[in-house]
């Protein structure tokens, strides 16, 4: 079993707080209402939402996987800090152990933040993760955190 980690590091205007609480602690409800081709809705199967919670996430119909698994392993509101893990699903393709992201949004001297990702693609064997997959799922994320952004411009007091 290997490990693939990337980064991004995405700047916004919003502040960290606000951000943090948009992509972290609103996110089962917010993404599924500004984008749902992404993700239908969230499901939590065990837990209230700290450490520990497992989730179902049905995605939208705009997506090639149906639905995962995942744990929150990490939840420090203060520090604006979130870890989780993807431990089942399709989107694991069939050669991935795991997918672990942590998340860290930190606030910027202008009153915005940058939210740092690190993700760890824990794989099966000798299996291996392209360079697109990879590129893939940046995009992804890019895009979702872009869309929460607009978001809260439009609603300032989301």
């Amino acid at each position: 079993m290997g490990a693939i980690t990337y980064d991004i590091e995405i700047p916004s205007s919003i502040p960290a707080a606000k951000m943090f609480k948009a992509v972290v602690l609103d996110a089962d409800t917010l993404i599924p209402k500004i984008m749902p081709q992404a993700i239908k809705n969230v499901e939590i199967l065990e837990g209230e939402g700290g450490v520990g919670t497992v989730k179902l996430i049905h995605f939208g119909e705009g997506s090639q996987y149906k639905s995962v698994k995942h744990r929150v392993d990490a939840l420090d509101t203060e520090n604006l800090t979130h870890s989780y893990s993807i431990v089942e699903g399709d989107a694991l393709m069939g050669g991935l152990e795991s997918i672990t992201y942590h998340v860290k949004i930190v606030p910027t001297e202008d009153g915005g933040c940058i939210c740092k990702n690190r993700s760890i693609y824990q794989t099966k064997g000798d299996v291996e993760i392209t360079e697109e997959k990879i590129k893939e799922g940046k995009e992804k994320a890019l895009a979702m955190f872009k869309a929460i952004e607009a978001y809260l411009h439009a609603h300032p007091d989301a």
